[in-house]
């Protein structure tokens, strides 16, 4: 693998309510437009106008549109949310299929974290759609998962696009904010067969039933053959360590998936991608003492990656002092020092594909980046 091409698609901008750019998403549409998606605010561990946006370019990463910001905030039951993610995923043409990840903003002053309960600010899913390419999109819509759970279920990724009619939103499920009780938490698909218009068939993917493992930040993937490939940032929740990446599969759509592994690669995963030869690789992150972000290649599906396939693509000069963890409160407030972090890998139309990503010198300081690497 070689990296052929690198730049900037949305930068931060010091001194402003945009400055802190997280959670990237990145979306090529068959006309050949990327668009890059992600939350941005005035700094990471800060609600206040945190909004979605959106930057296009038509020329492979030369130029990038102004970002701009198309949800604007959304009241549901008597609650003002903003939305805080949005992930898209190209279904053909110039139609284009946004997963929302809207926060409860009806007291600005409440952090994000309750770290009295380990509970967080309400989370929902909306949907919307575009039709020309990311210009302009729908109202978002709700998308209701309280028949199945009545907890916070913040999206994790985009929506998996398997078949014409089948589209899979991919979630967890955190804690309410005042709920004293155990977090339960989980990773989940939500199917829809007729193209996002109802969603049934909820699927738990990876749920310790003892509660001592959390599968957090699940990463689901279509892999070119049609099979669901899914990777897990794993959490001790009784030790506050960080395991191994755990890996799951389904072969068929969904139905059915392979017992949880361990791939004997540490750190936090993004999104796995096929390359050609039946080959699939996936970037992850690991944060020592300067964080850096890799990918490795596995050809026997994921279960081994080789040390010797391992490439780095980004090397952060600034220092990472992490937290001794002692308790989930600690745990979090580790997370509000990140300043790297977010690797997803996307597919081109040749077999070169992308890994975006947030990266700057401070939590409250940061850009969304992007390197194309050919196989």
């Amino acid at each position: 693998m070689k990296i052929i091409d690198c730049g900037i698609a949305i930068k931060g901008k010091k001194g402003t309510d945009c400055q802190s750019c997280l959670f990237p998403g990145f979306c090529v549409l068959p006309s050949g437009r990327w668009i890059v998606s992600c939350r941005a605010a005035p700094a990471r561990n800060n609600n206040w106008n945190q909004r979605v946006f959106l930057s296009y370019s038509d020329d492979q990463g030369k130029n990038w549109s102004e970002p701009f910001a198309p949800f604007k905030p959304v009241e549901f039951n008597g609650k003002i949310g903003v939305f805080r993610g949005g992930y898209l995923t190209s279904l053909g043409n110039e139609e284009v299929f946004a997963a929302l990840h809207w926060v409860d903003y009806t007291n600005p002053a409440l952090p994000a974290f309750n770290e009295k309960t380990t509970g967080v600010l309400d989370c929902l899913i909306f949907i919307s759609r575009s039709f020309d390419g990311g210009l302009t999109w729908s109202q978002p819509e709700f998308v209701d998962t309280f028949c199945y759970f009545n907890w916070p279920v913040p999206v994790t990724g985009p929506a998996l696009y398997i078949e014409p009619d089948c589209l899979v939103l991919q979630f967890e499920l955190n804690k309410p904010y005042y709920d004293s009780s155990p977090w339960q938490h989980a990773s989940i698909l939500l199917f829809s067969r007729d193209r996002g218009k109802t969603w049934n068939q909820p699927v738990i993917v990876a749920k310790d039933p003892e509660n001592k493992i959390f599968y957090w930040d699940q990463r689901a993937s279509v892999l070119s053959d049609g099979s669901i490939f899914d990777v897990f940032w794993t959490y001790n929740n009784e030790s506050c360590s960080y395991l191994n990446i755990h890996a799951r599969y389904s072969a068929d759509g969904g139905k059915t998936w392979s017992e949880i592994w361990d791939t004997g690669v540490w750190g936090q995963p993004g999104h796995v991608i096929s390359l050609p030869d039946r080959k699939i690789a996936m970037p992850f992150i690991q944060r020592d003492r300067y964080p850096v972000i890799k990918i490795r290649v596995s050809d026997d599906l994921g279960k081994t990656w080789p040390e010797n396939t391992e490439m780095m693509i980004y090397n952060s000069a600034t220092n990472f002092e992490g937290i001794e963890k002692k308790s989930m409160k600690d745990t979090w407030a580790e997370f509000n020092k990140f300043s790297t972090g977010w690797p997803v890998a996307t597919k081109l139309d040749n077999s070169d594909f992308i890994i975006a990503y947030y990266c700057g010198n401070h939590p409250d300081h940061t850009n969304i980046e992007w390197i194309r690497i050919r196989p």
